[in-house]
């Protein structure tokens, strides 16, 4: 799904409440009745001001009917979940402007944003209804007590978690992105001068970085955790100079991890399988890549166990759990996770959300037609007529 933010300067403060209005009856119906959104959002014009809002919603995909509906109504599209949530970086500071999207797949966008001084950083969309979740629905009961879109739940979910690791693993010294901000189902965090592991063709001394990326599995074990997703796509490496060296060309490359939707506690029912399987995700790039094998064998999860909490070290699965982020959400998120991942290994196509806007059109639209984009485009800032901060995207023209 492409981020357009252009609409947002022309929304008034009628147009958010009831958008909001949207979003807060979402939490108990998959489709909201058009009159507790005219209650929720409590406008001084009335039903007549709160039509118009849905209209003006409407026609720019925020909100959406659904075909053939028992009731008059609608549902929050990820467009509107996507405006919610930058409005309220944007009454933060944290997001300015919007730029480029530098990243996508089948969990995630991954876009360039600045705030309100210029400075670049990363927002990352989490978009776990890229994959339909009707079968979640039906045929699992961790949803049970949730009649609301599961997507937006979920993506929610996925972002709350990963921000309360970055912030763990940060305080930790771990190499992470700097995580800044966290609404609804996005997050900002530091931009980092660095490329994707998977993006290297070549490097001068694969065994050092191997070491190295072996290193930070045992790391994260001993303080009780496990990546889970741990391969060249959530691997980014960064070029540092080296001062220790002669030659003013030598350089140290850095791993810096990202991506924790997918980390689990040392002592989850299948911790052994996801190590392994991080284990071997970098043995098999790196032979495949760079022509490099370990003569070492291991490491095993047998051995990383052991190193659970040793020498005073402070156990991160924990201090998370500690957060908020509790034991039932880290269950419902992971059976989605795992649910997606069924339907992605099956070849099944995303199904439609079955929305449409008030001219007619699906909702779903071209959203994973465009290729990822390498380089960064221009940062654009707007302002309304309040001067209040607005954003929107730079789409070439």
């Amino acid at each position: 799904m492409l981020l357009d933010t252009r609409a947002m300067r022309y929304l008034t403060a009628e147009d958010w409440r009831v958008l909001t209005a949207v979003e807060m009856g979402s939490k108990n119906h998959e489709l909201v009745p058009t009159p507790l959104i005219e209650r929720i959002s409590r406008l001084k014009g009335g039903p007549s001001g709160v039509h118009r809002s849905i209209s003006n919603l409407a026609k720019v995909g925020l909100i959406a009917k659904v075909k053939e509906a028992k009731y008059d109504g609608y549902r929050l599209t990820y467009g509107g979940l996507d405006y919610l949530a930058l409005h309220s970086h944007s009454a933060r500071n944290f997001v300015y402007s919007v730029g480029s999207r530098v990243g996508v797949g089948k969990e995630s966008d991954i876009m360039i944003v600045a705030d309100d001084k210029g400075t670049q950083k990363i927002l990352k969309i989490h978009r776990l209804g890229r994959i339909s979740f009707r079968t979640v629905k039906t045929n699992r009961d961790y949803l049970k007590n949730r009649p609301s879109a599961s997507w937006m739940y979920l993506s929610r979910l996925a972002a709350m978690k990963e921000f309360a690791f970055m912030q763990v693993l940060q305080e930790e010294g771990f190499p992470v992105p700097e995580p800044i901000a966290q609404s609804r189902h996005t997050i900002v965090m530091s931009l980092i001068d660095s490329h994707p592991l998977r993006q290297i063709s070549a490097i001068p001394d694969p065994a050092s970085l191997y070491a190295d990326l072996i290193a930070l599995i045992l790391r994260l074990a001993k303080h009780g955790l496990i990546h889970g997703d741990y391969n060249e796509f959530n691997i980014l490496i960064r070029e540092d100079k080296d001062e220790t060296e002669d030659d003013p060309e030598a350089v140290t490359l850095t791993p810096i991890l990202i991506d924790f939707p997918q980390m689990v506690s040392m002592d989850h029912r299948n911790a052994e399988m996801y190590f392994d399987r991080d284990v071997e995700c970098i043995k098999r790039f790196f032979k495949r890549r760079f022509h490099f094998e370990s003569t070492t064998p291991g490491p095993f999860y047998k051995d990383a166990k052991k190193t659970v909490g040793k020498d005073g070290v402070r156990r991160l699965d924990a201090a998370v759990e500690a957060s908020g982020f509790t034991k039932k959400m880290a269950k419902d998120l992971e059976a989605a996770i795992r649910e997606q991942e069924a339907k992605s290994s099956q070849g099944d196509a995303p199904d439609s959300d079955d929305l449409e806007d008030e001219s007619g059109e699906d909702e779903t639209g071209d959203e994973d037609e465009e290729e990822e984009q390498q380089v960064i485009g221009t940062i654009v800032p707007l302002e309304n007529e309040e001067g209040l901060q607005k954003l929107t995207i730079n789409d070439g023209t």
